[in-house]
């Protein structure tokens, strides 16, 4: 029985890592109805794991259920996604300081590389994979599990907006990350550690005060 329990939560988490990729990847449009039936013919499973993949990801914020009539991929309101942003400016800056102290010469060299691979792209969803890795290697030598839980969700249930933001923006603000990020990268690299959460901070509120110029985005 115990084997059989495991083999189903393995199977649910592979599902539910699946259906997470879609959905940060743009697969998966906020608002799109998610049908259990047709998810489980295509993954050739049953609607058991389909079912409680679709619960891990309702924890996670990127799914809602209602009951008695399906699932849902989660639309944020402006309101919403407003306040999502305010939590990752208090939070964000909290889980650098408890990983910038521990980052190593390796880890500031690799974010070096990071910062000239997106300054060298023109792709949207390669400029958002190269981002949240150079953001989640500043913040790699934490020990605040629950902590970057938090900030984790944050990420992914603001990401549809990030993308649909990003792609409106163009090339126009590129040269403004670029100089937040590099600011960011230096004050780490000189141990500078509350120049880099001041930084990070405004470098959050600044996204949000440009994303709250656009409500045709929700």
């Amino acid at each position: 029985m115990a084997e059989r329990t495991d083999g189903a939560a393995v199977a649910s988490q592979r599902i539910a890592d699946q259906l997470r990729e879609r959905i940060l990847a743009g697969g998966l449009a906020p608002g799109t109805r998610i049908i259990q039936d047709e998810l489980a013919e295509e993954l050739e499973t049953s609607r058991l794991p389909v079912r409680e993949a679709l619960r891990i990801l309702a924890a996670r914020g990127l799914v809602t259920l209602r009951a008695n009539q399906g699932a849902w991929v989660t639309r944020m309101t402006m309101r919403e996604c407003d306040l999502s942003y305010k939590m990752r400016e208090r939070l964000e800056p909290l889980l650098l300081a408890e990983s910038a102290p521990h980052l190593t010469v390796a880890d500031i060299t690799e974010l070096d590389r990071l910062q000239e691979r997106i300054e060298g792209c023109s792709d949207v969803e390669e400029f958002l994979v190269l981002d949240r890795q150079l953001h989640w290697v500043t913040y790699r030598r934490h020990d605040a599990e629950e902590l970057a839980s938090i900030v984790a969700r944050l990420w992914d249930t603001t990401q549809h907006y990030r993308r649909a933001f990003t792609h409106l923006a163009g090339t126009e603000r590129s040269w403004i990350i670029g100089a937040e990020h590099r600011l960011l990268i230096e004050a780490l690299r000189e141990h500078d550690h509350v120049s880099a959460e001041q930084i990070l901070e405004l470098h959050i509120r600044r996204t949000r005060a440009e994303l709250s110029q656009h409500p045709e985005l929700f």
